[in-house]
């Protein structure tokens, strides 16, 4: 067996919950790569909503899946996602930081990611996942990083099970993962 990095773990995770005509959240679309990898795993007869408050990453990201029609597009922060978004989804993926190649002066922030967090486990169908990739080497990185881990610690083991995955021995803040996945009901 060989170890994972963190994003084709991520990637693996998503590809054991997201089935054809899934609803599905990209919470921050930046380039457009988890986009295009959801709009692939829900099919034509899913749903995909992909949200950045940069124009710049929505464009990138249109480039990206313009063959998709099951893709829709949300200039507005994942803070928002319920006025978006109304039916269960299978999963939904976060990646804090700044947009690469883009102003690392533009970053998330623990408030609007706390937000969107606890809007998409509202709307988080059991079984499904929230998978958050938290890169906390910039400024203001570790303020978010901590406020993500008290959420998700802070979370019901009777309705979610959580996860931490990353390498611990490597320099410069390397990324890591937390998934939530939401308990099946029992009975």
């Amino acid at each position: 067996m060989t170890l994972q990095r963190v994003l084709p773990f991520t990637k693996s995770l998503l590809e054991q919950v997201v089935s054809q005509g899934d609803q599905v959240i990209d919470a921050t679309a930046g380039n457009g790569h988890d986009t295009l990898f959801l709009a692939h795993l829900t099919g034509a007869d899913g749903k995909v909503f992909a949200f950045d408050i940069q124009k710049e990453a929505i464009e990138a990201t249109r480039s990206r899946v313009k063959e998709f029609n099951h893709v829709e597009l949300v200039h507005d922060s994942h803070a928002k996602i319920s006025e978006y978004v109304d039916a269960p989804i299978s999963a939904a993926v976060f990646n804090l930081g700044y947009l690469p190649k883009g102003d690392h002066s533009i970053i998330t922030k623990a408030q609007s990611t706390l937000s969107a967090m606890n809007q998409c486990l509202d709307l988080m169908q059991p079984g499904g996942l929230l998978l958050v990739v938290i890169y906390s080497g910039h400024d203001g990185g570790s303020e978010e990083r901590d406020a993500v881990i008290e959420f998700v610690r802070m979370l019901p083991q009777t309705d979610f099970d959580v996860l931490q995955y990353g390498f611990i021995n490597q320099k410069h803040s390397p990324p890591f993962l937390v998934a939530v996945e939401k308990k099946r009901l029992k009975g």
